[in-house]
């Protein structure tokens, strides 16, 4: 449809909505949009939530970077993740620039704020959660070991300190990813989705397409 009659169209929908029309002359039209983001969840929605037998949920130990924490939503919506945990303190807060570097992830998945990772953990390891942590230093990687069936939780830390003594020592297995090149680590995000298509998502039954 030419521009001109694609304009016209828009406007005629937009006066039968209601919805008032402001000409511009501008080449490049900007669209802004307001989004209403899901409820954050707490501590006791993961004790009593519905999960499925096969769920992954994703824990962020620490990442403080709105925009890593938009990535690793991004990573863990795609991968089928029913819930992303992270901290309610010393935290990325769930701003527009983790909105837009999540590609609208955070629209579609739950998030849960807690006070206490660790206690987070206890609640989704008594709901039938194994949870594994990401860790450099661990003795095995995720490619030595089938993951476990059933319910996962994969805990990835912060990018300078990893995860925190009590978080890893709550988590039921450590795993390291394989580095063969000069670099020594992952962003937080990226090792994320590595152990996710590279490690969990092999153990889970396959599910077409949303």
């Amino acid at each position: 449809m030419p521009r001109g009659a694609a304009d016209s169209a828009v406007a005629a929908a937009a006066e039968q909505a209601g919805v008032p029309v402001r000409s511009s002359d501008r080449a490049d039209d900007e669209v802004a949009a307001r989004v209403e983001l899901p409820s954050e969840l707490s501590e006791r929605d993961l004790a009593s939530r519905g999960f499925t037998e096969d769920a992954i949920v994703v824990v962020l130990d620490g990442i403080t970077d709105p925009q890593n924490l938009g990535a690793a939503a991004r990573s863990a919506e795609a991968a089928g993740a029913e819930v992303l945990v992270t901290r309610d303190r010393r935290a990325a807060p769930t701003t527009a620039a983790a909105v837009r570097a999540s590609a609208g992830a955070l629209v579609h998945l739950p998030v849960a704020r807690v006070a206490n990772i660790p206690r987070a953990l206890v609640r989704l390891q008594e709901n039938g959660f194994t949870v594994l942590g990401l860790d450099e230093d661990a003795p095995r990687s995720i490619y030595d070991d089938a993951v476990p069936e059933g319910r996962i939780a994969l805990v990835v830390g912060a990018e300078d300190r990893g995860l925190s003594r009590l978080v890893r020592e709550r988590c039921d297995e450590l795993l390291a990813l394989p580095m063969r090149g000069r670099v020594s680590s992952l962003n937080a995000s990226a090792a994320l989705a590595a152990a996710l298509y590279g490690s969990v998502l092999r153990s889970r039954p396959r599910r077409s397409g949303r």
